[in-house]
């Protein structure tokens, strides 16, 4: 009976909520290391000789003017030259953390230093289908699902939109919904993109409703801007500039992405491809700091990979792990918060593919130390498509990962001479130890998606298989989890102010 009364305990024990998380967001990386200190300083020095000797084309006169008050030059074939001292002077004055806040502060994140954060990204314009497994144009809808169904997910610490709504073709409107359905259905961090520069005022008055008046949001910036100002190679795009300007004077914390693509837009060999990557988001850097010095920016180095037979964009394969640790890598050496990408799987099915590419190239971005990693849930088919079923599948990845990362605890308790030799003399097993019990919460994740059991038992519970599992929760969460964070009063008046559809 003893026994008996003690086996039920146990699962009781294990089917209640645990009281330590063992794997939470924001464990340290930094473990890999793809590139030794030798390697890190040339290709950093070959960046600075990128800037300084080629320097940044196509820059816009409101731009070069400012950057050649600072310390840049004009050269003759209408390039604006940083020397080296103007990029320094710029990594030196950027923040190297900084508070990404939630509308719930509860759920705001330190950007920075060693934690690691997976999050989203991405521009999807197809959805893969909850109902009939296929693929369709993204909507308006979908991206209210994503975002009420991630904010049921502890993995992903904010939430950039991770797909386009194809039916709003009106880009001012299209900028409005999108930041809408933000507000409304999550108080996690969040990102947005704005297509042009004077969308970016009245959507701040839209944030200020939500904040509570007129800057409010200002005080205290919940949203952050992803913007792409450089152009690879090496010259700047003038509307996102322009975005950029804006932003800053509105106080909106941003990531500046580069998104070079190997033998395309930036060279093919891998340490190539760096230097000229790590140029043109320093060039980012030095336009941040000198319109408005020490805002907050993510050093957002993103090295993409295409598949030189074919021309097209591979997410997913040993290159672009590396190349993406390597960033995170060269990012975190200069000390500035950085932001790199993975999870960007070919795979268009829930399939083998699709979790080798997932596990391979989240790891190594989490293991390198990106402090947020982008596009790390929920996309496929090279960021052409979203899935529900993948985000929470992805999420169950992350907490391995974190899992991974925060490593082994060494010390008298946990080395447990005591309780081995009370396990070798005793009854021979570890089996319902006390140091086991306690173990069993502190040191070990449990999957609720992935399958442990013997054959025959999940032959006899339909063998269903994670795709299927993934489906069936991610309903479960869009049938129950309708939030509503913006409140009555304050959506009535985004509503009377904007198209909201």
């Amino acid at each position: 009976m003893r026994r008996a009364g003690g086996r039920s305990k146990r699962h009781a024990k294990r089917a209640a909520k645990p009281v330590f998380d063992p794997c939470p967001p924001g464990q340290r990386g930094g473990q890999y290391r793809p590139l030794s200190d030798a390697d890190v300083r040339r290709i950093y020095d070959a960046a600075l000789r990128l800037l300084a000797e080629l320097g940044m084309g196509e820059t816009p006169d409101r731009l070069a003017d400012m950057l050649v008050a600072a310390g840049a030059t004009r050269d003759g074939r209408g390039r604006v030259l940083m020397p080296r001292s103007m990029v320094e002077d710029a990594i030196a004055v950027a923040p190297k953390q900084f508070v990404f806040h939630g509308r719930d502060e509860d759920r705001s994140i330190e950007v920075g230093g060693e934690a690691v954060h997976f999050g989203t990204g991405g521009a999807a314009v197809q959805t893969l289908d909850l109902d009939t497994g296929a693929y369709r144009p993204s909507t308006l809808r979908d991206l209210h699902d994503f975002t009420r169904l991630q904010d049921t997910l502890a993995n992903v610490s904010w939430f950039t939109r991770c797909c386009i709504a194809t039916d709003v073709p009106d880009v001012f409107e299209l900028d409005v919904n999108t930041a809408y359905a933000l507000l409304r259905n999550t108080t996690k961090p969040v990102a947005t993109a704005f297509t042009l520069a004077e969308n970016v005022a009245p959507i701040v008055g839209m944030f200020d409703i939500a904040a509570g008046g007129e800057g409010a949001f200002a005080k205290r910036p919940f949203v952050k801007a992803h913007i792409s100002p450089v152009i690879s190679p090496m010259r700047f795009g003038e509307d996102a500039v322009d975005v950029t300007f804006e932003c800053l004077a509105h106080n909106i914390p941003v990531s500046c992405i580069t998104a070079a693509q190997s033998g395309a837009t930036a060279p093919a060999t891998l340490a190539g491809f760096l230097a000229q990557s790590l140029a043109e988001t320093l060039a980012s850097l030095v336009m941040v700091n000198v319109i408005k010095p020490g805002h907050p920016m993510v050093f957002s180095n993103w090295p993409l990979v295409i598949d030189l037979r074919t021309g097209a964009f591979a997410g997913g394969g040993g290159e672009i792990a590396v190349l993406n640790a390597a960033s995170a890598q060269v990012s975190n050496w200069l000390g500035l918060p950085s932001g790199v990408a993975c999870s960007m799987t070919d795979a268009k099915a829930i399939d083998a593919q699709y979790g080798v590419e997932k596990g391979m190239t989240a790891l190594a971005a989490g293991l390198a130390g990106g402090n947020l990693i982008y596009e790390s849930s929920g996309m496929t088919a090279a960021l052409l498509g979203a899935s529900f079923e993948a985000f929470v599948l992805d999420d169950e990845m992350h907490s391995a990962i974190y899992r991974m990362l925060r490593g082994v605890e060494v010390s008298e308790e946990t080395l447990g001479f005591e309780a081995i030799c009370a396990a070798v003399l005793g009854e021979g097993h570890f089996l319902g130890g006390a140091q086991t019990l306690e173990s069993m919460e502190r040191d070990y994740f449990y999957p609720a998606l992935a399958d442990r059991e013997q054959p025959v038992t999940w032959a006899e519970n339909g063998s269903t298989d994670a795709w299927t599992r993934a489906r069936e929760k991610a309903r479960v969460i869009l049938a129950e989890h309708e939030p509503d964070y913006l409140g009555t009063a304050a959506d009535a008046a985004i509503r009377g102010a904007f198209p909201i559809r």
